[in-house]
């Protein structure tokens, strides 16, 4: 392979011992386009996070418990071994304990976060690059950028930037690198790239005014930047080395992100657009159970074109991720991007969709639900219907102080229910906003689920089962915190026909009425 040769030689001329190959852009997006994800050209594999590392002698790609079917399909073993990350088990453990201390490893200071390259360089001898060991020039496409209305946001622009300046002195500002903070704190979104919103943009914030830089006048940002007098503060998480460094000399760190704290709460107005939001996903995920119920010889590439169809029938301006349309042990790929004309829906087979859109107010959908095409099999009811008690328990966990209480509890609940070969490989849920992926809130085994739950902050509760050798099911509602209580946008029903109300307890029962089962 010519590309892993030539990184090699890069090694050996570099005096290296390893090169990390990073699967983002220079703004840290999660779900970069697969032309401008290195990682992907180099490995093969397309879930949206992962990381490689390159040596003399390997390839290793790290991929958390979504992706560890995915990346063993992808692959080409000969080449790649894929480390598999356990639940609560971080890139930076799992690469610890695979290299050598004080190991030589190239990194892009574009494509990594301050904060990881602080955390690489207490176990390894790091050093920077400023440009991509594989792609030499991304292609830019022209931004399309629309202005959200207030009647969806609940704030203007205005009074966002006063509440966020009130902590900086006269000559001091605030640098936002993060693409979902910066479109959400200016009130714009750009719904011309697939399965996003977000504009592509840096901000520098004073107490008198706020600059924005798109890619049209991008070229005066570190002008600009140079320019700041007192104080620049900046989040390590979001903002990358490269960026850093540009700053290093006059940054002071934040320990808590005031635009990541507004934006994970969201307004009366901005819960009002998801509800309309989420009716308007509920139909368009209604209106695909019903094609799969009244057509045969459909595949999953059908039932996605057709839900994208519906999806734009029912107001969406953009999907919010690609649709995964997942039958039999497709399923059991957490994360399945496929979607293909040759696996046809046969009587019997289950199929798994999870899928989300963009309306005009901007914020992501988000829902997973699973169907059988004629009838299904006693296991098919068997994990449909625990994984649809834990959702219950889940849901209606009273007062919850964090995400990884509810998480906790997820597990306890599959652990009584075990079920030979089929499991539960990653976090119960994840802040929705912006982006379909948002932190906080976050619910799951990792530190960043503890993170106090606060009213109007939003997350989905997405429980799963999954056998590579059967199937998996996932039952997803994104859902919002409120007065002590969980509350759920989505009102799509549940599969009666799935369901053994035999497993169910009598509580479980009450709970379910509060949901449309047909």
């Amino acid at each position: 392979m010519e590309l892993l040769l030539s990184l090699r030689k890069f090694l050996r001329d570099e005096n290296l011992d390893c090169l990390l190959i990073n699967s983002t852009n220079e703004f840290l997006v999660e779900y970069n386009s697969l032309h401008e994800n290195s990682r992907y050209i180099l490995t093969g594999f397309s879930g949206s996070t992962g990381d490689a590392v390159v040596t003399a002698d390997n390839v290793y790609l790290f991929v958390d418990g979504r992706y560890h079917i995915q990346a063993d399909l992808e692959v080409d073993k000969n080449i790649v071994t894929v480390i598999k990350l356990k639940n609560g088990e971080t890139f930076l453990d799992a690469l610890e304990n695979l290299l050598p201390k004080n190991s030589k490893l190239g990194i892009n200071s574009k494509k990594n976060s301050q904060n990881r390259v602080e955390n690489l360089n207490k176990i390894f001898d790091v050093k920077l690059y400023d440009f991509d060991f594989i792609i030499k020039k991304s292609p830019i496409k022209k931004d399309k950028i629309e202005n959200i209305d207030e009647k969806f946001s609940g704030k203007s622009v205005h009074e966002k930037l006063k509440e966020i300046s009130k902590f900086l002195a006269e000559n001091d500002a605030l640098l936002l690198t993060n693409l979902e903070e910066i479109s959400y704190l200016f009130n714009k979104r750009d719904f011309s790239k697939p399965y996003s919103s977000k504009i592509t943009a840096k901000a520098i914030i004073s107490p008198d005014k706020a600059q924005l830089f798109t890619r049209e006048n991008m070229n005066n940002f570190e002008k600009n930047l140079r320019d700041v007098k007192g104080k620049i503060f900046i989040d390590k998480s979001s903002i990358n080395a490269y960026d850093f460094n540009l700053v290093k000399d006059s940054c002071v760190e934040l320990k808590h992100n005031p635009v990541k704290k507004m934006k994970s709460i969201k307004t009366e107005a901005e819960l009002e657009h998801y509800k309309e939001a989420f009716r308007k996903t509920d139909l368009a995920v209604s209106a695909i159970r019903n094609f799969i119920e009244k057509n045969d010889n459909i595949s999953e590439l059908d039932i996605s074109k057709k839900l994208e169809e519906y999806f734009i029938k029912f107001g969406a301006k953009s999907l919010s991720f690609k649709s995964i349309v997942a039958k039999d042990k497709n399923s059991a790929l957490a994360h399945y991007s496929k979607c293909s004309k040759n696996e046809i829906l046969k009587e019997g087979s289950l199929v798994l969709i999870d899928c989300g859109a963009y309306y005009e107010g901007g914020l992501a959908t988000d829902i997973t639900r699973v169907f059988v095409k004629g009838k299904p099999s006693d296991l098919h009811k068997k994990i449909y219907t625990i994984v649809l008690k834990t959702f219950l328990n889940c849901f209606n966990f009273q007062n919850p102080k964090c995400g990884y209480e509810i998480d906790n509890l997820a597990r306890e609940i599959f652990e009584k229910n075990s079920v030979d070969g089929f499991v539960f490989n990653h976090g119960l849920g994840h802040g929705i906003g912006v982006s379909v992926h948002e932190f906080p809130p976050n619910l799951s085994k990792n530190e960043i689920a503890n993170t106090p739950l606060k009213n109007g902050m939003c997350f989905s509760i997405e429980p799963g089962l999954y056998n590579e050798k059967f199937f998996g099911v996932r039952l997803e509602n994104s859902c919002y915190f409120m007065d002590g209580k969980i509350h759920s946008f989505v009102h799509m029903n549940y599969e009666k026909k799935l369901i053994d109300f035999n497993l169910l307890t009598k509580q479980e029962k009450e709970w379910l009425k509060d949901f449309e089962v047909k």
